[in-house]
C-alpha cells in the first residue's frame, strides 16, 4: 500500500476494506490450530532464514502481482478509482487466503498432507463473503460477478505461479544448505 500511495499517489483500499480484510482473515487464522499440516514430535528451532526467504519471495510476488493487476485495470480495462479499489481488496482477500496454503507444506499445494476440512471450509467461506461484499457492493463500492470472477482467476493463476517459486526457493535453500557443510 505504501508503494502504491508515494509512486503512483493512490490509495488502493480504504480504511473500510482494510477492517473488512482483517476480519475476514481472523477466521482462517484460528482454524489453522485445527489444520493437518505436519507437525514435529518435539520443540523444533526456527530456521530464520529459511523463514526470511521464503516469506521475502511470497511477499514480493503478491507485491508484483497486486502491481500488475492496478495496471491492467488502470491501462487496459480504464476503470474508475472505486472500481479498482474493490478489484485490489478482492484481490488482496484471495490471493492471501491461498497462500496461508501455500505455505502449510514445503512441497506442491496437492500433496500430502491435505487441509483439513474445517480449515478448508472456513477459508473458502470466508472468500465467498469477501466476494459477495465486493460483488454487491457491501460497505465498498461493487463490481459485479465479471470482475469478481476476473479477479478469482487472476489469484488462482498467481497461487500456482508463488507454488512454483516456493518449491524453487526451498530447494535452493536446501542446496545452498548441502553445499556450504561440506
Amino acid at each position: 500500500m505504501t508503494l502504491s500511495i508515494l509512486v503512483f499517489d493512490f490509495y488502493p483500499v480504504t480504511a473500510v476494506m482494510i477492517v473488512m480484510i482483517a476480519l475476514l482473515n481472523d477466521f482462517p487464522i484460528m482454524m489453522i490450530a485445527y489444520d493437518n499440516a505436519p507437525t514435529a514430535p518435539q520443540p523444533v528451532r526456527w530456521d530464520m532464514t529459511r523463514v526470511l526467504v521464503i516469506s521475502i519471495v511470497l511477499g514480493v510476488l503478491g507485491v508484483v502481482a497486486s502491481f500488475f493487476l492496478f495496471w491492467i485495470a488502470e491501462t487496459y480495462l480504464h476503470l474508475p478509482a472505486d472500481v479498482i479499489r474493490t478489484l485490489i481488496f478482492l484481490k488482496l482477500l484471495v490471493a492471501g487466503h491461498l497462500t496461508i496454503f501455500l505455505t502449510r507444506n514445503t512441497g506442491a499445494i496437492w500433496q500430502w498432507p491435505w487441509p483439513s476440512w474445517s480449515f478448508f471450509n472456513v477459508t473458502i467461506a470466508t472468500k465467498i463473503i469477501g466476494t459477495f461484499a465486493a460483488v454487491y457492493g457491501w460497505f465498498i463500492p461493487p463490481i459485479g460477478w465479471g470482475y469478481a470472477l476476473l479477479v478469482w482467476a487472476y489469484a488462482l493463476a498467481w497461487f500456482f505461479v508463488n507454488s512454483g517459486a516456493k518449491i524453487i526457493a526451498y530447494r535452493t535453500l536446501e542446496a545452498y544448505r548441502k553445499s556450504s557443510t561440506r
